[in-house]
């Protein structure tokens, strides 16, 4: 099993989801969180609509999304 962490909150391993990142301990991709924002939903609200995720997790996502745009785009991208 290859796991590789990219920030405390987010990671990738190759045998959830094919490897997209995510939120670690979670089945969450980062996409997910993006998408939400996208809806208009704020970062502070989505615990709310993903309520085993933390605030921190979440900020985390966005941060990771805004150094790796393309890399999530794309994710988006392949799940519509």
């Amino acid at each position: 099993m290859n796991v590789t962490t990219e920030t405390f909150y987010i990671t990738n391993d190759e045998s959830i989801l094919g490897g997209e990142p995510i939120t670690k301990n979670t089945r969450t991709p980062v996409r997910a969180i993006v998408e939400l924002c996208r809806l208009g939903v704020s970062p502070e609200e989505i615990p709310q609509h993903l309520p085993h995720l933390r605030l921190a997790q979440v900020f985390s996502a966005l941060s990771y999304y805004s150094d790796n745009t393309e890399e999530i785009n794309q994710f988006i991208k392949i799940n519509h």
